[in-house]
C-alpha cells in the first residue's frame, strides 16, 4: 500500500521525500522515529502555502526538520530517482564513499536499487566495501531499500564494521583461547604429578621444576599477550598518540633484540633514510618491531644477518625487517597474522612462541592507520614490511613555524 495520496489528490512536496527516508532510517534503527514526520502540501517541487481565507492573516511556515535530522543520523541515507541519479545524501553518505560525484559510487547499491525498483518490494543486504587507498580499509555494512512513488527508492546503509569486529574478537577468543591455555595448565599439571611420584629422586625433581619454570613462563607471557591484544582491540587502541621519530622506534627495538641475537652469532644491521616521522603511540610501535625481530631471530639459523630498512615512499614510510632463516610456505603466508596460527608448531613450542606475535602486529598497525605485509621463500628468508603514514621529517617539522617542536625565532638566534 503507497503511503502518498492517489492520483488526483494533492501530491507530497519534496520535502515529503525526504520525510520519507527519515521514516525508513527510524525503523531500521528503532522503530519509532516516524511518527514525527508528516506529508505536505504538493509533490516535486516547490513548497507553497495555503492561501490564507479573506481578512486573515498569513500564517508563517514553520521550517520543516526532516532533512536537518537526516544529515545529523550516524547512517547513511541516499534518495535515488528512477534513472539512478542521487537526488539527496546525507553527511554519513559521503564520508562513506557511497556516493560520489552525484550517483552511487558502489556497484553492489546500484544493483541493490534497481532490484528494489523492478520488484516494487524492500530488499536487504550485507555487504563488504573496500575504500581503496592507502590504508585500504573494508566496510561491512547493512544496506536497506525501500521502493518509493514515480520510480524513486530510498537506501539506507548502516555501517557494521566495528559490531562484526566484536564479534569475530569474542568467537575467537571462545575458539582458541580455552585451549592454548589449557596446553601449558595440562602440562604444568602432569610435570608437578611426576615431581610428586620422584621425591626420592633429587635429580629427576630437579629436572621436572625445571621443565614446570619453562611452562609456567609460557602461560605468562600467553596472557600477558592476550591482554596486549585485549588492549589493542579496545575502543581506545591508541592512549598516547604522539609524533615519533622512526629512528627511535628502531633503535629501541633493537636494543631489546640485541642479545638474544649474539647468543645465536646473528648480526642486527640498519639501513635507510633518517629522520621520519609517524604519528602514533611510540611504545606500541616499539612492541610491533620488537615482535618481528623475535620472529627473524627464533627462525634464522646462527651466523646469519637480519637487516632493518626505512625508507620514504609517497608519504609512507615503509619498515622492513629481512632475515636469511627458513622462510615460510605459500600456504601458510595467507594465514600467519591469525591469532594462535603456527607455521611450524614443532619450532613455536621450542621458542616457546605463542602464536600471537603477529597478530599483535597486525593490530598495532592497522590501528596506526597502515598494514604489514610479507614476502618470503623456504630457504630463502622473508621480509615483513610495516607501512605507515608519514608524518614529515624532523628537518619538515624545525623548518615550520606552527609545529609544536619548532624553535621560536628567538630560540633558533639563540642556538
Amino acid at each position: 500500500m503507497s503511503i502518498f495520496p492517489p492520483s488526483g489528490e494533492v501530491t507530497p512536496t519534496y520535502h515529503d521525500v525526504v520525510a520519507v527516508i527519515v521514516a525508513v532510517l527510524a525503523v531500521l534503527l528503532v522503530g519509532v522515529m516516524a511518527v514525527g514526520f508528516v506529508f505536505r502540501d504538493r509533490w516535486r517541487g516547490q513548497a507553497s502555502i495555503d492561501a490564507p481565507a479573506a481578512g486573515a492573516r498569513p500564517k508563517k511556515r514553520e521550517p520543516m526538520p526532516a532533512e536537518t535530522v537526516l544529515h545529523l543520523l550516524p547512517t547513511a541515507a541516499v534518495l535515488v530517482d528512477d534513472h539512478d541519479s542521487v537526488r539527496l545524501a546525507n553527511a554519513a553518505a559521503v564520508s562513506m564513499g557511497i556516493v560520489r560525484d552525484g550517483s552511487l559510487a558502489i556497484p553492489e547499491l546500484r544493483l541493490l536499487v534497481r532490484r528494489c525498483r523492478r520488484t516494487n518490494e524492500t530488499q536487504t543486504a550485507e555487504l563488504a566495501l573496500d575504500r581503496g587507498g592507502f590504508p585500504r580499509r573494508e566496510l561491512t555494512v547493512g544496506a536497506r531499500t525501500e521502493p518509493l512513488d514515480h520510480g524513486d527508492v530510498a537506501l539506507v546503509v548502516d555501517d557494521l564494521t566495528e559490531s562484526k569486529r566484536v564479534e569475530s574478537v569474542r568467537r575467537d577468543f571462545v575458539a582458541n583461547v580455552g585451549h592454548e591455555i589449557k596446553t601449558p595448565v595440562g602440562a604444568l599439571t602432569l610435570l608437578a604429578e611426576a615431581a610428586l611420584d620422584a621425591k626420592d629422586d633429587p635429580e629427576a625433581v630437579q629436572r621436572f621444576l625445571a621443565r614446570m619454570q619453562k611452562e609456567a613462563s609460557r602461560l605468562s607471557r600467553l596472557v600477558q599477550e592476550l591482554l596486549d591484544l585485549s588492549r589493542l582491540q579496545g575502543g581506545d587502541p591508541l592512549p598516547d598518540e604522539t609524533v615519533v621519530r622512526v629512528d627511535a622506534i628502531i633503535e629501541e627495538a633493537m636494543d631489546r633484540t640485541r642479545l638474544v641475537a649474539e647468543a645465536k652469532t646473528i648480526d642486527l644491521v640498519r639501513g635507510g633514510d633518517p629522520r621520519l616521522l609517524v604519528s602514533g603511540s611510540e611504545s606500541q610501535l616499539v612492541t610491533a618491531l620488537s615482535n618481528l625481530l623475535d620472529n627473524a631471530v627464533a627462525y634464522s639459523p646462527p651466523r646469519t644477518r637480519i637487516a632493518v630498512g626505512v625508507h620514504l615512499r609517497d608519504d609512507v614510510v615503509d619498515i622492513s625487517v629481512s632475515d636469511q632463516g627458513v622462510g615460510i610456505d605459500a600456504r601458510d603466508r595467507e594465514r600467519i597474522f591469525e591469532r594462535f596460527y603456527r607455521a611450524d608448531p614443532a619450532r613455536s613450542r621450542e621458542t616457546g612462541g605463542t602464536g600471537l606475535g603477529l597478530a599483535i602486529v597486525k593490530h598495532i598497525v592497522n590501528n596506526h592507520g597502515g598494514e604489514v605485509t610479507v614476502w618470503s621463500e623456504p630457504g630463502s628468508g622473508s621480509t615483513f614490511t610495516i607501512r605507515l603514514p608519514a608524518a614529515g621529517t624532523t628537518q619538515d617539522r624545525q623548518k615550520s613555524p606552527t609545529t609544536d617542536d619548532a624553535a621560536t625565532p628567538q630560540e633558533a638566534t639563540t642556538t
